[in-house]
């Protein structure tokens, strides 16, 4: 496999997701899901406002209580799914023994199961309708590979039976696991997938699912998942759902690399100290840009975290 060089604003493989922020109405109802289902540490911060869900020494998600928070509109973009990922098809199938003992406790719903072919997946609804995927990748050599170095995905059905059976009997999610992707409902596909390809160096990795597109950086199956299926109209507003997410780059020339590049796109950002899960506050030297994609989702690029 061959990657761009960072000088010329691609992202490479060593460019991952980093954590994913939601905002919820209350963390007594959603928390009981991230942990006793999917496995997540909680560590509450501050006045008690705040949870990160974590594996190990691996943040994945930040969640934002406003207890006045509405429901996401009808109309809005936002999520249509964060996804975890698991390092084996054992961690999977643990989460799939502790979601038929706890999910109905946790408040949540098992709402599908999928092999995607360079996965496969568990689909979930937590307590406040996110939607939330916990998957494990195949290895890359088992990927369908299209002649131009793209991969070509499908939906079909998961054997439960079987993941079961490979069950490792663990009870929290174990270390490797991390935010593999999230995916987006969109106002326009096209302009979506332009901004995460132009401006921030992603490649479109797989359009063969009508009225979706899936972009990654280097040669991962993808990173951002974009789609218009519900028919959203309006760009995300305040209500419950997802705040931001991190694209985490490798070196400091990556970052200067993504910086030019949304000059040159005309995109605004600021530039941040590293910081918490809510930094967004301008500063003169920065590791971080703190920005906003087409419909209005929060994007940060950061350097080492």
């Amino acid at each position: 496999m061959t990657n761009d060089s960072p000088s010329d604003g691609s992202l490479t493989d060593d460019a991952h997701l980093g954590r994913v922020a939601l905002r919820v109405g209350s963390l007594d109802r959603v928390v009981p899901f991230y942990r006793d289902v999917v496995g997540l540490e909680v560590e509450r911060e501050r006045d008690g406002s705040q949870a990160i869900l974590s594996a190990g020494e691996t943040p994945i998600v930040v969640l934002d209580e406003a207890p006045g928070a509405p429901e996401r509109g009808r109309r809005e973009a936002g999520l249509f799914h964060l996804a975890v990922r698991v390092p084996d098809r054992g961690a999977l199938g643990d989460v799939l023994s502790r979601a038929r003992t706890r999910a109905s406790d946790a408040g949540a719903t098992l709402s599908g199961a999928s092999d995607h072919l360079v996965s496969e997946a568990l689909y979930f609804r937590d307590p406040e309708g996110n939607g939330v995927e916990v998957y494990h990748d195949r290895p890359r050599e088992e990927w369908p590979w299209t002649d131009d170095r793209r991969v070509s995905m499908d939906t079909l059905p998961l054997d439960l039976g079987s993941l079961a059976d490979d069950a490792a009997g663990a009870d929290r999610a174990p270390d490797g696991t991390d935010l593999g992707h999230v995916h987006l409902e969109v106002t326009n596909v096209p302009r979506s997938r332009d901004f995460y390809v132009d401006a921030l160096g992603m490649r479109v990795r797989d359009e063969g699912y009508p009225g979706a597109s899936f972009v990654a950086a280097g040669e991962y199956h993808h990173h951002v998942g974009l789609n218009s299926w519900n028919n959203r109209s309006e760009p995300a507003g305040e209500g419950r759902g997802i705040e931001w997410f991190e694209i985490v780059v490798p070196d400091a020339e990556t970052l200067d690399a993504v910086r030019g590049s949304l000059v040159a796109a005309g995109h605004e950002f600021d530039e941040v100290e590293p910081g918490d899960g809510d930094v967004t506050a301008a500063a003169a030297t920065t590791d971080s840009l703190v920005l906003s994609d087409p419909d209005g989702i929060g994007v940060r690029v950061v350097h080492g975290r």
